[in-house]
């Protein structure tokens, strides 16, 4: 049963891209047919391209005009298509039939992508569902028992264990642990909480096992939230989207209706006879058909695509493209955009005789001990040192660690429980603390015997490139650039300035970035949102052009997103908006070369006589032209 399910979800999925496949291939075969001379063979795979490559645009154009009384591109393309195939037919120019051939091929493959792109919708809903568990361990008359997470009712009493995701909303009753929740708040640093603390569905538990009472219902909680704002957000269809939809029913009804006139008045008007009325009407459809105009977008924008992709990043459709050219606006996450999203030492500093390795080394052999996050980073900046582990250690929770290494007392925590084993505190490290606490940093005291060492100072490191790539941005002349984070006001307003960020939003939620994004939209229009958490999937979705981190985005904000940097190098959002602009350019080039061409070719049809095959190879010339200017991007 399950390969048939597999092979049906296939279908679904990448029935249009099969449809364009099988299309040109029939289309090549019967070229080829045709070519050599078999025509029986030709008269077999030509009509089987049409019905494959057609099928679906016929069925929507006859929708759309039996159900909505419009006429579109779609039926244009049909009726343009089975015009040439049977005036071919009629006059024996069976190269008129692999005209009307490429006609579908080329809406065939318009399709495809476009169903792609629905796909890739349904994908990041579903992403989003997967990120709480099915089940939740609830506590029944002493006993543990697991129970889908709808079931769940308020009041419900639940067990998370250590390294277990927090399946509902809920307020701590008893327990303590570190819970990384920077995927849904932002916040750099894993968040120590103990009873009375609300927690999050999603968030990741650490060493501690929690009993969470619900307090809400489940799909209330914060992570529903995400799921129904992005949900929400990639369903509202923006300005462009409307007006092309608007320009293509309008184009189709103006050459439907002048292919129909032109076909019916001359005889009584101008006195034609009927065979040369409709061989002009039908070379009409043919040079009036839009592939020329369908070529001045497409080629460029996937060249665009290709060229982007040789330098790691990856645009998942070409509107983003042309998007990403015209933002006048850019907000960027903090937490593992601006800043690498891991917690690394910032900097020691020891007094008296000791050095900062005999800080660090001190440091290390108790915290070797600990599963903290900050003690993590501590072990890690001293692997290359030499340290002896310490013994009898003892975490507080939230306070700080004590151990004896080389037979002496070592202390590393925060002031207050240093304080207990010291007789004081240096005054000149208190400044430097104070200030570095102001700026965000986390800092420990480390204390061996009843004598101060140093401090080291705990912080999520800027990324290298960061400042670079708002100095470089603000020089492409965009407008306005702010940083969302769900951080405290001083450690976001500390890497705003780090990086020449002058406006800055903290502590926020998804649904506030969310908010802020579309205040944006409103003075700005065209913004793009950068970021790689969960917590900013809404955003990205709202976003004119939502771009993810490639290696350290999650799994919900890379589908989300429309642009992906693959190696997270933020100065490559310069080059995609440099690369946007570029297609932009060469688009409304190619437009206009498209239709000028097709009028000179209606002007020629009806005032130069020209005949059918000269309709044909200007209109394929005109074709292969402006595909030509748009693979120009691949440079």
């Amino acid at each position: 049963m399950l390969y048939p399910q597999r092979l049906g979800q296939f279908t679904r999925e990448h029935a249009d891209t099969v449809a364009a496949l099988l299309c040109g291939f029939l289309l090549f075969l019967g070229w080829f047919a045709l070519h050599l001379g078999w025509l029986g063979l030709a008269f077999l795979l030509l009509p089987a391209a049409y019905i494959i490559g057609g099928y679906e645009s016929a069925r929507e154009g006859l929708t759309t005009l039996f159900k909505e009384k419009e006429l579109d591109v779609d039926l244009l393309m049909i009726v343009a298509a089975i015009g040439a195939a049977s005036l071919g037919l009629w006059r024996r120019e069976y190269h008129l039939i692999i005209d009307g051939a490429i006609l579908i091929l080329i809406f065939a493959i318009s399709g495809a992508l476009e169903g792609y792109a629905m796909a890739r919708t349904e994908r990041s809903i579903r992403s989003l569902m997967s990120l709480t568990p099915d089940t939740a361990r609830v506590l029944h008359q002493g006993r543990e028992e697991e129970i889908p997470i709808n079931q769940l009712k308020v009041g419900d009493e639940i067990v998370v264990k250590p390294g277990e995701l927090i399946p509902t909303d809920g307020i701590i009753l008893s327990g303590y642990s570190t819970l990384n929740q920077a995927a849904i708040t932002g916040e750099s640093l894993p968040v120590e909480k103990t009873v009375g603390a609300e927690v999050f569905a999603g968030t990741l538990n650490g060493y501690g096992a929690l009993q969470i009472k619900v307090h809400k219902p489940a799909q209330s909680s914060l992570i529903q939230r995400v799921i129904r704002l992005v949900e929400q957000a990639q369903t509202e269809a923006p300005p462009s989207q409307e007006f092309i939809d608007r320009f293509e029913k309008g184009y189709a009804k103006v050459i439907v209706v002048a292919g129909i006139l032109l076909a019916t008045l001359p005889p009584f008007l101008w006195g034609w006879d009927w065979e040369t009325t409709i061989y002009r009407a039908l070379t009409f459809l043919v040079v009036a058909s839009p592939c020329a105009l369908m070529a001045a977008i497409m080629p460029t924008l996937l060249s665009g695509i290709a060229n982007g992709a040789r330098q790691g990043i990856l645009f998942k459709n070409g509107a983003q493209l042309e998007k990403i050219g015209k933002v006048r606006a850019i907000a960027f996450d903090k937490t593992g955009t601006l800043t690498t999203g891991q917690v690394q030492v910032f900097q020691i500093i020891s007094v008296s005789e000791y050095t900062t390795d005999d800080v660090l080394k001190t440091a290390a052999s108790v915290e070797s001990s600990s599963e903290h996050p900050i003690g993590k980073a501590i072990v890690q900046a001293a692997r290359d040192l030499n340290w002896v582990g310490a013994i009898e250690v003892q975490a507080l929770p939230g306070q700080g660690i004590v151990g004896i290494a080389q037979e002496q007392q070592v202390i590393v925590g925060n002031a207050i429980f240093v304080q207990q084993y010291v007789t004081n505190l240096p005054e000149e490290l208190q400044e430097l603390v104070k200030s570095w606490e102001q700026e965000g940093k986390t800092v420990v005291w480390v204390a061996r015997g009843a004598e101060v060492m140093g401090v080291i100072a705990i912080a999520d490191e800027v990324r290298s490139q960061a400042a670079a790539t708002i100095n470089r941005l603000k020089k492409l002349g965009v407008e306005q650039i702010v940083m969302l984070t769900g951080d405290n006001q001083e450690t976001a307003h500390s890497v705003a300035k780090a990086v020449g960020i002058d406006r800055v939003y903290a502590q926020l939620l998804p649904e506030d970035k969310l908010d802020v994004i579309r205040r944006l939209q409103q003075q700005y229009q065209m913004v793009a949102m950068v970021g790689d958490g969960i917590n900013d999937a809404p955003a990205l979705a709202q976003a004119s052009v939502g771009i993810a981190m490639g290696v350290s985005g999650s799994d919900v904000a890379l589908e989300t997103a429309d642009i992906v940097l693959m190696a997270d190098r933020l100065e490559k959002i310069a080059v995609a908006i440099h690369l946007g602009r570029r297609s932009q350019l060469i688009v409304k080039q190619n437009i206009v070369v498209a239709l000028g061409f097709i009028i000179l070719l209606i002007l020629g049809n009806f005032l130069g006589n020209i005949n059918l095959p000269i309709g044909v190879i200007g209109h394929e010339g005109s074709t292969v032209l402006v595909t030509l200017s748009g693979l120009r991007l691949l440079k």
